[in-house]
């Protein structure tokens, strides 16, 4: 799976609320599973479809630091009033992830232009879009 993946998840833990259970499966536009994120005491771990590591997040004070299967950092993310902003792991800001007032998480790039959004239904599952609105997975 891709990084950025990792990320969309992630933002949906943290502002949609979805890790209650033990384990959260991902799945593409056709309903195809990819991926299951389980959560830790000291953060979540991502796994491919197989069952195989591929990534974590690790909680901080600040926010949240990104590693890859190696354990190398990728990247990080910073709590700020309105939501986290998202940073490579040179600690240059790559982009932001916003909360409105209904519970929808905004997606911007670096230049501030709107790349997706992340909406969660009555039942708890998140369904992510493109900056068209186009629907491109599922978390649940």
């Amino acid at each position: 799976m891709k990084k950025s993946f990792y990320i969309f998840m992630l933002i949906s833990f943290v502002f949609l609320g979805i890790m209650q259970a033990f384990a959260v499966n991902s799945y593409d536009r056709y309903g195809q599973r990819t991926g299951i994120y389980r959560e830790t005491s000291t953060g979540i771990n991502a796994y491919d479809k197989y069952g195989v590591k591929t990534g974590s997040f690790k909680k901080t004070n600040s926010g949240y630091n990104v590693y890859d299967k190696y354990g190398v950092k990728t990247g990080s993310f910073k709590k700020t009033p309105s939501g986290y902003s998202q940073y490579d792991k040179y600690g240059a800001k790559v982009g932001s992830y916003k909360e409105t007032s209904n519970g929808t998480v905004i997606k911007y790039d670096k230049y501030g232009t709107r790349t997706g959004s992340y909406k969660k239904d009555s039942m708890g599952n998140i369904t992510e879009y493109d900056k068209y609105g186009v629907k491109r997975g599922s978390y649940r």
